[in-house]
Parts: structure tokens; C-alpha cells; sequence
């Protein structure tokens, strides 16, 4: 059974939300824990746009190498964007004692800074290793931003379970590989808030009244936009201005005044320090933080209903990678069960693995209720997309944040 929907993206020119300025140089410690979302720093929702399909520009704005990976001598250095502390330590230094390689491991804070780098680069970013999220792979594709893998060297696919290979953003599985897949929900402190909260409605009607000035949200536009649209049994992919405007009209006139925070770290600091009452989080993130709050049981999390998100982010290697072998070494190498087994305990994720919930269970992981979802949990949550209303919903965000500032 495919756990993850089967909705296409916008394949037009590439679209990035980030302002090019603001990337490079730009090294923090971020994670699926701990995302910034860097679509803020665009101004007005500002849009870059790559070179057109077709266009000179099709490797945004660099040219492709063509460069393979040959399966020959592994180069002596690899470098890795992404999502930061999302990788078990362990794992990292073990592929390079026993693989030999050093690894490099800059991190960024959304896809559209990812997107943004690799654009503002031309081709010369010296990235091999990528983790885009699913739906910005056909774009990546259809602007020569990913190498087609070289499968015969990546063997160890072998061990993923193929319920989450080959999806709708890359059917023939030619560039991409589940690394680790997610959701959205919240969680509350319940010396606080004493009335059950279930749903997306209770979360915005909570935030207005026990919780108002004690809520924090993710710090990313879809995800805002998102709890609005669940909660009111909307298509979160809508593009229909009428959706759009009476999300604005709410989140801009209504919520933002109770907001206390936009944080997509809580689970290193929020919940552990109970800072906050309500909290907007991923899966892993909440899992993390109620393991580290010294006062853990007054915290619960909900999964986010009647309808919530469902994120893959994926291993892919950059058209431009100048050490292909290394790349494909470094995703066999934590395909296999071993690492795999310790990257979900590590970032409290689905790696996507075959049986991977039952070994998981077999090491007695905690709290694995935040990582593993039954099929009927599965069947409420949907993937995002990148479509003609990417520009407007961060409009929205950045006029929410400014309204709760003000």
C-alpha cells in the first residue's frame, strides 16, 4: 500500500521563494527538529524564477557536467546539503572510518534555500549529496538540478520497503530515494489548557481563547496556511482565490493577534522549556521534546484532524556533483538496515525501511506512537505541492507575521 498520495506538481519554469542574496554563507544547525524557514527573508513574498524548460538556463543557470557515477575509486571528500542534525551522528563518522571519504554537511532551512543555493551557484556549489522533499523534485528534474542514479551502485535499495520508492514526483525512482517521511500536529500542555483538544478547529479556537498569547506555529507559509484549510475541510493545494483570500482574511485578522511565537524548533526548546501552551510541531520534533521535558506526561500530542500533511524528504545527488561515487557510496551505505535502524531513533522519523517498525519496536525506541501511524491515520494525511499559489501563500505568512508582531 502506498502511504502517500498520488498528486502531481506545476512542472513551469522553477519557481524559488528565497532571496538569493540572503543564501550564501548561510551554515546553521538546522533540522526537520529545527526548520527555519527562510521564505520570510523574500520581502513580499518576492519570486525568483530559473531559466524555462528548454532554456540555456535549464541547469539553473550553470551548465550540467554530465558527470556519473562509474563505480570505480571513491573520491576522497563528499559533501552534503541538508536538513541539519538529521543523521545520526554514528552514522556519519562510520561512513567515513569505514568508507574513508571525509563528509561535509551544510545545512539548510527550507527548500527554497536549497533551491536558491544551488541556482545562485550556476553549477559550482560543489554539492554532491542533496535531500529536497518530494514535491519540489520535478522541478529539480525538469531544470537539470538532480543526477539520474546509477542504481547497480546502490544496492542496498534492496531494503527499503517499495511502498515508499518510485512516487508520483519521480515514478521511476531515477532520482530520488526515501530518506525520511513525516507529518504535522500539535501538542499541549495540559496543566494549562484542561479541555481535550482533537482537532484543527480546537487548536484555532484554543489558540484565541486559554492559549491566546501562549501559541506558537511552524515557521513555514504552507504549514500555516495549512491548519486553516484542514480545519475547514478545504484542499490545503487550493489555488482558488476565494480559499485564499479568507485564509489571509483569518490568519492576518483573527489568529495573528494571539500568536506568541513562530517557531519550528520546539522540540529543542519550546517543549522541553515549556515556553509555550500550544505548539504547532512535526512528529519527530514533538517525539524529541517530550523526551527531553522534564515534565513530560503534561504534554499531548495530537495528530492533526480530520486532515493533516504528509512530507517526504529524499536522497538525491546534484547534477553538478563533483564526487558522484562518494555520493553513491554515502546512499547505499545508509540504506542498510543497521543505519537505518538508528537514524529513525535518532531523528524520530519513518525511514521508509522494510520492517522497520518492528525492529524498532524490538529495541524498545520510546514514544513510537509519534513515529509509526496506523492506515487509518495514514488515509488523512496529504501531500503538498508546489503550484500557482506558492507566491501568495507566502504573501500570507509574511503578512501574518507582521500583523503579530504589530
Amino acid at each position: 500500500m502506498s502511504h502517500a498520495s498520488n498528486q502531481t506538481n506545476d512542472t513551469a519554469p522553477l519557481r524559488i521563494l528565497a532571496d538569493q542574496a540572503a543564501v550564501p554563507g548561510i551554515r546553521r544547525a538546522l533540522s526537520r527538529r529545527g526548520f527555519f524557514s527562510l521564505a520570510g527573508l523574500a520581502g513580499a513574498g518576492a519570486l525568483l524564477a530559473a531559466c524555462g524548460k528548454g532554456g540555456s538556463g535549464g541547469t539553473g543557470g550553470g551548465t550540467d557536467t554530465g558527470a556519473t557515477a562509474t563505480g570505480g575509486k571513491l573520491e576522497d571528500t563528499l559533501s552534503m546539503y541538508s536538513w541539519g542534525d538529521y543523521d545520526a551522528p554514528e552514522v556519519l563518522a562510520d561512513f567515513t572510518k569505514q568508507l574513508g571519504p571525509k563528509l561535509v554537511v551544510d545545512s539548510f532551512g527550507s527548500n527554497e534555500e536549497l533551491i536558491s543555493k544551488l541556482v545562485a551557484a550556476k553549477g559550482t556549489g560543489g554539492y554532491d549529496i542533496l535531500v529536497p522533499t518530494g514535491a519540489y523534485i520535478p522541478q529539480m528534474v525538469e531544470n537539470k538540478l538532480l543526477m539520474k542514479l546509477n542504481k547497480e551502485l546502490i544496492p542496498n535499495i534492496k531494503y527499503m520497503d517499495p511502498a515508499f520508492l518510485n512516487k508520483a514526483w519521480d515514478p521511476k525512482g531515477d532520482y530520488s530515494i526515501c530518506k525520511a517521511w513525516g507529518t504535522t500536529g500539535f501538542v499541549y500542555d495540559k496543566t494549562v489548557i484542561t479541555r481535550e483538544l482533537k482537532t484543527w478547529s480546537d487548536f484555532l479556537d484554543c489558540a484565541q481563547k486559554e492559549a491566546s498569547h501562549k501559541t506558537s506555529v511552524l515557521d513555514d507559509p504552507k504549514e500555516i496556511t495549512g491548519m486553516y484549510f484542514w480545519a475547514n475541510g478545504i484542499d490545503w493545494n487550493t489555488t482558488d482565490p476565494a480559499h485564499l483570500d479568507a485564509v489571509e482574511k483569518f490568519l492576518t485578522g483573527t489568529l495573528a493577534p494571539h500568536i506568541a511565537a513562530f517557531d519550528s524548533n520546539p522540540g529543542t526548546g519550546a517543549i522541553p522549556q515549556g515556553t509555550h501552551a500550544l505548539i504547532q510541531v512535526w512528529n519527530g520534533d514533538a517525539r524529541q521534546g517530550i523526551i527531553e521535558s522534564k515534565k513530560a506526561d503534561k504534554w499531548q500530542w495530537v495528530l492533526g484532524a480530520p486532515a493533516t500533511e504528509l512530507w517526504m524528504d529524499n536522497w538525491a545527488i546534484s547534477s553538478t556533483a563533483p564526487h558522484p561515487n562518494a555520493a553513491h557510496a554515502f546512499i547505499n551505505f545508509v540504506l542498510t538496515p543497521e543505519n537505518q535502524l538508528k537514524n529513525v531513533d535518532y531523528i524520530g522519523y519513518h525511514t521508509g525501511a522494510k520492517d522497520i517498525e518492528e525492529k524498532a519496536k524490538a529495541e524498545n525506541f520510546e514514544m513510537l506512537d509519534l513515529v509509526f501511524f496506523t492506515p487509518e491515520q495514514l488515509a488523512t494525511m496529504h501531500e503538498g505541492t508546489v503550484n500557482s499559489a506558492t507566491e501568495r501563500t507566502v504573501d500570507i505568512y509574511n503578512k501574518m507575521k507582521a500583523a503579530a508582531s504589530a
